[in-house]
């Protein structure tokens, strides 16, 4: 973990503290996993987080962004990507059909497909842009009636409609149950992925990315570990 601590007169150092813990962290994971650091990309979340917060993120170098409304995330990145071309942009939440052709617009990666309505609309979506869909299936490992998500024995059959709708399925993504162990969750996540030759894992949050790096992970979502619970730019706690 780096020994440098935030600024308390530079509010925005607070940002930059947290982004170089989780750095350190991700790569201190991937070391007693025995891989490459480089193997694992930061999603920073950047939902509900206020213009400042974003500018501190991108003043670390971070490029690789999730939101989980579109309309939210057209407000923050906008405008943003032009003057930052290097951006990726990836959708982490729920996706109405009638959202299908925004979200196409503004983000790279779709990391929540989940049933075979949204794959359609999408691959209409991508025909009238001009565009070939990035896309994750979002499997609901707990099978949580209140959770989105195709449930794990319907995966393989989405992902076969996807592909043959012209969208490029890259990987698969989850989000275990709050109660449970999230290590199985995620083992059976991979388990799925090598099943249908898929190369990305999009797994492992805050509470438990260094476990999800070693189950796999190709990319894990953080949020309240870059931005904090409630005040954004507060400086974190030492103790």
């Amino acid at each position: 973990m780096s020994s440098s601590s935030p600024d308390p007169d530079d509010p925005s150092s607070a940002v930059a503290w947290r982004f170089a813990e989780a750095r350190a962290a991700i790569n201190q994971a991937c070391a007693a996993a025995g891989r490459d650091p480089a193997s694992v990309v930061l999603t920073a979340v950047t939902k509900t987080q206020p213009p400042e917060a974003l500018e501190a993120a991108l003043s670390t170098g971070q490029r690789v962004f999730g939101e989980n409304r579109v309309q939210e995330a057209q407000g923050h990145w906008s405008a943003r990507r032009a003057e930052v071309p290097d951006l990726e942009l990836r959708l982490i939440g729920p996706l109405q059909t009638n959202k299908a052709a925004d979200a196409l617009a503004l983000f790279d990666v779709i990391e929540t497909l989940d049933r075979t309505k949204l794959a359609e609309a999408l691959a209409g979506a991508g025909d009238r842009l001009g565009l070939t869909p990035r896309v994750l299936v979002q499997v609901n490992t707990g099978a949580e009636p209140q959770k989105a998500g195709v449930e794990p024995d319907g995966a393989d059959a989405l992902v076969a409609r996807a592909r043959l709708l012209g969208l490029t399925v890259e990987g698969l993504m989850c989000i275990p149950p709050v109660a449970d162990e999230a290590g199985p969750h995620f083992a059976r996540l991979r388990d799925m992925a090598q099943r249908n030759g898929l190369e990305v894992l999009s797994m492992g949050m805050s509470g438990d990315f260094e476990t999800a790096i070693t189950l796999g992970a190709t990319h894990v979502r953080l949020g309240s570990a870059l931005f904090g619970e409630r005040n954004t730019l507060q400086t974190p706690s030492m103790d």
